[in-house]
């Protein structure tokens, strides 16, 4: 790079480090970046130095290069698939490095990490107290212990996902709701031990939660989803409560009286959800409700879905999978929206009074459809939806016996 040839001038003497980043700073593909710290070491220190985001598998001699190389880091990804997981992974020994090198760390994901224990968590709280972003789902070591001091230190804490942290409790929530007020995001799914309790204590001070995932928390009831609905009802979008037999109508309820924001709501398997509370749902949520999952709630009849269809403007995913008591006269109102239907995905798997003439209705109002599961619907097969033309758009994909991969619009 330098040559005194004609009088020439180096760039690396007519350029100070700042106008070199913000050079770097235009580049927008990570090739290029890659190529730009080619030229030469002093650019290369740069480009290091500059990088905010990396995957990575490693030990502890290769962190301790890293954090040394990449100093200004921001999201550090060491997750593991479950089915190409390897050993030993990540260990608290690693965690300790990651805690002492990568001090401008805010997004941090140990997903399927399953070695790591509470002293690995102490250290990331203890030294991490910027972090924003935690993602220790199936790390299923973890404890109160441990994660007490990321909610005691990371008062910027902004998402935590507990997946499958079964030893959790509601200590862990009363500590996010005095430390973590700017917490948005909480996945809380197979906690066993969080009950209503730690939900009310949760948004006593953490009132802006946007996404929630309580699924398959089975201590999870009315009450706790009640408290959450009333403190979080402008924020609230996203509320998963699958398998939480003990939710009820009083929950819904809650939900139609305050949240008018919702746009997702998961609630397969909660039995005792009846028609009165989804009409009051999908009235209040007109506006807002995208995404919409019912299956095995039994008491849900042709009324709850007929209104989620007429009224829902904004409705793009639905499933009502094993709901027996619906018929085709849950297609009847559409004759009369002005509108088409925006619904993208519908699931009605094992609804066994829907016909091909009903799903012709719903066919009649909604062109835009993508996926379709009918699988055990016996009164609905594809000879029958031949014979009767059904006009399913060209992109829609009809899974009749299970030959298609089942899509998941709902995680």
């Amino acid at each position: 790079m330098t040559s005194d040839v004609g009088g020439a001038i180096s760039i690396n003497d007519a350029l100070t480090d700042d106008e070199l980043r913000s050079v770097l700073a235009k580049l927008e593909s990570e090739q290029d970046k890659d190529v730009f710290g080619l030229v030469c070491k002093r650019w290369l220190h740069l480009q290091s130095t500059e990088r905010k985001k990396l995957y990575a598998r490693a030990g502890p001699l290769m962190l301790r290069r890293m954090a040394a190389r990449f100093s200004r880091l921001q999201e550090l990804d060491l997750s593991q698939s479950v089915s190409r997981s390897f050993y030993p992974g990540v260990t608290d020994s690693d965690l300790s490095v990651i805690a002492d090198g990568f001090r401008c760390l805010r997004v941090l994901n140990l997903q399927n990490c399953k070695g790591i224990t509470d002293k690995g968590m102490v250290a990331i709280g203890s030294g991490l107290s910027s972090l924003q972003s935690l993602d220790v789902s199936n790390c299923r070591k973890l404890t109160d212990k441990g994660l007490l001091v990321v909610a005691g230190s990371c008062s910027d804490l902004r998402s935590l996902h507990l997946t499958g942290c079964r030893f959790v409790t509601d200590g862990v929530l009363q500590a996010l709701s005095k430390n973590c007020r700017n917490l948005e995001g909480l996945v809380l799914s197979g906690c066993i031990n969080v009950t209503d309790s730690g939900l009310t204590d949760l948004v006593s001070g953490c009132r802006g939660i946007k996404f929630l995932d309580v699924n398959k928390c089975s201590n999870v009831g009315d009450a706790g989803v009640s408290s959450v609905s009333e403190a979080c009802a402008s924020s609230l979008k996203t509320l998963k409560l699958l398998d939480c037999y003990k939710i009820g109508d009083v929950s819904i309820l809650s939900l139609a009286r305050f949240c008018k924001n919702l746009e997702t709501l998961i609630i397969g398997g909660c039995r005792n959800v009846s028609d009165e509370s989804i009409r009051s749902l999908a009235t209040a949520c007109k506006n807002s409700l995208k995404k919409l999952r019912m299956d095995w709630c039994l008491n849900i009849s042709d009324s709850s879905l007929n209104c989620i269809l007429t009224q829902c403007r904004n409705i793009e995913a639905l499933d009502i999978g094993c709901c027996e008591e619906v018929t085709d006269a849950a297609f009847e109102g559409l004759s009369s929206r002005e509108t088409g239907l925006n619904l993208k995905v519908l699931k009605v798997s094992n609804c066994h009074q829907i016909t091909v003439a009903g799903i012709g209705k719903l066919l009649d109002k909604c062109s835009s459809l993508e996926y379709l599961d009918v699988r055990s619907c016996p009164q609905i097969t594809k000879a029958g939806c031949d014979v009767a033309g059904l006009p399913f758009p060209n992109f829609c994909k009809v899974n009749f016996a299970g030959s298609l991969t089942e899509l998941d619009v709902f995680h």
